[in-house]
């Protein structure tokens, strides 16, 4: 059982269909009316080491979670995984 959002930070993603590694969770969404996770979030694949800015964010449905272990969550995704657009940060 997770306690903390900390620890969940530091699980690889990997989509059990594809075998493709989605990276590590940076982000969740949370709904606190119901009290529940509604989303985790990814960060994309970065571009020219970086250097390039990133691809978009895989959002992940927490329907679409099939198992969380001691350091692994893994996705089950039928249909094509959510982006949503990165904002661009200034370097200043």
């Amino acid at each position: 059982m997770i306690a903390f959002f900390s620890e969940l930070r530091y699980k690889e993603v990997i989509d059990i269909h594809s075998g493709l590694r989605l990276g590590y969770v940076c982000d969740a969404e949370y709904d606190d009316k119901e009290g529940r996770l509604l989303s985790l979030i990814t960060p994309g694949r970065a571009k020219l080491f970086g250097l390039m800015g990133r691809e978009d964010d895989y959002v992940l449905p927490w329907s679409c979670i099939a198992r969380i272990g001691r350091d692994i969550v893994l996705v089950d995704s039928k249909e094509q995984l959510g982006r949503r657009h990165r904002k661009k940060q200034g370097l200043w």
